[in-house]
């Protein structure tokens, strides 16, 4: 079973954050093979949905408030870790981030990898305008109004 945690950034234990950096490094630098600076001054405008097996950090996702990133708020950073995937934790993990925000029916924005289109759509986020290259990634604009 999965322990869903959500904290603001000023909630972030120093060992929390630790680990958010950790797991978002070796998915996304190391098995994606992205150099990029992960650390981009949006984590401290964010809300941090983690979730736990073990009380290891096996699924996670940042959510930025509006006017930061986007002029609505965003979900970015979504990861599930290598050995926990294609067991419908991401599943689980949109559907947490949609259920807490709903309450609020804002619009929310996201860069998808193209191969996760289809994933996104399922939870009404609808495509928006043409793919390009993040990271060296094939990516496109999606949003889902609240």
């Amino acid at each position: 079973m999965i322990i869903w945690k959500i904290k603001y950034y000023s909630e972030l234990s120093t060992d929390l954050l630790y680990q958010i950096l950790k797991v978002r490094q070796e998915v996304f630098i190391i098995e994606q093979k992205c150099n990029y600076l992960d650390a981009d001054d949006f984590d401290q405008f964010s809300y941090h949905l983690m979730g736990f097996k073990k009380n290891k950090l096996v699924a996670y996702m940042r959510i930025v408030r509006e006017g930061y990133i986007y002029e609505n708020m965003s979900f970015g950073r979504i990861l599930v870790i290598k050995e926990y995937r294609k067991l419908g934790i991401g599943q689980s993990l949109i559907e947490q981030a949609l259920s807490h925000f709903a309450k609020f029916k804002k619009v929310i924005v996201l860069s998808a990898q193209s191969y996760l289109i289809n994933f996104y759509e399922k939870y009404n986020f609808e495509k928006v305008g043409n793919e390009y290259l993040e990271d060296n990634i094939p990516h496109i604009k999606m949003i889902r109004h609240g």
